[in-house]
């Protein structure tokens, strides 16, 4: 199916593409923020790369808030980062309220920015920004088997990329304000989790980052394979309650 995307929306990413990208090679505060910060997302320990966050947000005082929000919105269009780094620290930072408000808001900026990418520019550039057809795969996949729902069950799996989603989204024939509810909606419990465990930091993040995972997933799997199961169950009943006689046509 044939997506339409106006000349002014393709015009405003192309723009806002080309903007960011001679901020990033023309001022150098920009571009050593960039490379400090993909430089602390990419620590494999996420307890040390949540404290080293921690520690570079702290550098910029009030601004603090305005300068997470800005790194959320760009880790969403570099879709290897991990956001869940960025939720832990701003709940740890700002508490667990104010920063479950923070990260989904800008998360849901930063869903909005990789959708509206994928809808103006097409699926060539998306390649290029998430790495080749492989990484879109998992989109494909999701979109195939779910359609539209596939935006909301993939929101509620945190080990599922939450950018590429976005991308794979702008992809299909979905509407914008049809993947942002449910991607407002399906991202609000891992928000609020992250921010609480956050705000209460004790133990292995990972291990945390994994029972949550897990938890989600048999959630999910019960919520799509749920009601499959009820309805051959109830159709299995059906047939027992039928007399033999009726089933074989006898009088």
């Amino acid at each position: 199916m044939k997506i339409n995307v106006s000349r002014k929306s393709t015009y405003i990413t192309l723009g806002a593409i080309v903007l960011a990208v001679a901020a990033y090679f023309s001022i150098s505060q920009v571009r050593e923020a960039v490379q400090v910060v993909i430089g602390i997302l990419s620590v494999r320990e996420p307890q040390e790369a949540i404290q080293a966050f921690r520690d570079y947000l702290l550098g910029f005082g009030y601004w603090a808030p305005a300068v997470s929000s800005l790194l959320m919105v760009f880790q969403s269009v570099i879709a290897p980062l991990p956001a869940f780094v960025v939720t832990f620290t701003n709940g740890l930072l700002f508490g667990w309220v104010w920063g479950t408000v923070l990260s989904w808001s800008s998360a849901m900026l930063g869903a909005a920015l990789c959708f509206w990418i994928a809808r103006a520019l097409g699926r060539p550039v998306v390649e290029r920004l998430v790495g080749g057809t492989r990484a879109l795969e998992v989109s494909d996949v999701f979109f195939a088997r779910y359609g539209n729902r596939a935006i909301l069950i993939s929101r509620l799996l945190p080990f599922v990329s939450f950018d590429i989603i976005s991308y794979g989204a702008g992809l299909t024939p979905v509407s914008f304000w049809k993947f942002l509810v449910a991607t407002g909606i399906g991202q609000l419990p891992a928000t609020v989790i992250y921010s609480y465990l956050g705000q209460n930091l004790t133990g292995s993040v990972q291990v945390l980052f994994w029972v949550f995972s897990i938890t989600a997933a048999i959630f999910v799997l019960g919520w799509t394979i749920g009601p499959v199961v009820v309805r051959r169950i109830r159709n299995g009943r059906n047939c027992a309650c039928v007399p033999a006689g009726e089933e074989t046509g006898a009088a």
